[in-house]
């Protein structure tokens, strides 16, 4: 299947609840649910591009800091509780009861430490972007071919070269899978801080007008997190792809076969 027979299969189904939702709209007068021709008039007015500098682009800052803080923290606090026996008998457990805690749940604590800036909502991306990037760490390394590790090992490369030659490569699929479910809690949790607590951003503006009953604005809200939401999702997957060719290649030739 081509890539244009698959773009036009994946848009079928929401062209179609986009005409759907339009044709009910235009038959009834419910204020809580406007036309997409208003919601579109609205996006404009909002997003295109009064709010982009002072809200759009301070919040898509704390998430890509937060995430890549995550990141970095989650593959090395991986790679030392999926190396280390000892300290995988020792935190495991640690990690497993830290990471049963909903993260939102922990947003007012954060605010009354850090405040309202940009310190607590760093925190709490960082936070719930960083259990699944760490648990698919440890996975990926678990499922790592011994005969990799022992031919390494007869070549007598240092440890820090192990790790980067063998282990790393062979966990990273599994750590990309940990990275890209952790993108989207990091996305959840950045809308969830600014509508709890904040004074500026996507989601405190699309509270705001919630608070105001202003239902216009909510959706042009959603619809813009939606975008922002793909957007950042395909991005994700285009650089996976690029990095991990090697694995993509594999995978299509065992398909194929």
């Amino acid at each position: 299947m081509n890539n244009a027979r698959r773009t036009i299969l994946g848009a079928a189904l929401p062209v179609i609840i986009i005409a759907g939702y339009a044709i009910w709209t235009s038959n009834t007068r419910n204020p809580f649910f406007p036309s997409p021709l208003v919601i579109a008039q609205r996006f404009e007015e909002l997003w295109l591009f009064d709010r982009v500098v002072s809200d759009v682009l301070p919040s898509l800052r704390n998430l890509l800091v937060g995430y890549a803080i995550a990141v970095m923290l989650g593959i090395l606090v991986g790679l030392a509780l999926g190396r280390v026996k000892l300290l995988r008998l020792l935190f495991t457990p640690l990690v497993d009861f830290a990471r049963s805690i909903p993260v939102i749940m922990l947003i007012p604590p954060f605010v009354l430490v850090l405040g309202i800036g940009d310190a607590s909502k760093l925190a709490i991306i960082a936070l719930g972007a960083f259990f699944p990037i760490v648990l698919a760490t440890i996975d990926g390394l678990r499922r790592t071919d011994p005969a990799l590790i022992d031919v390494t090992r007869s070549l007598r490369l240092p440890w820090w070269k192990e790790i980067t030659v063998a282990w790393l490569p062979s966990a990273a699929p599994s750590i990309s899978g940990g990275m890209q479910t952790g993108l989207q809690f990091a996305f959840i949790l950045m809308v969830a801080s600014e509508m709890l607590a904040a004074i500026r951003g996507l989601g405190y503006v699309t509270m705001q007008a919630q608070l105001t009953f202003d239902s216009t604005s909510v959706w042009a809200g959603i619809v813009l997190l939606a975008i922002l939401g793909f957007l950042l999702n395909t991005a994700f997957i285009s650089i996976r792809d690029r990095v991990l060719r090697w694995h993509v290649q594999s995978r299509a030739s065992a398909r194929s076969r």
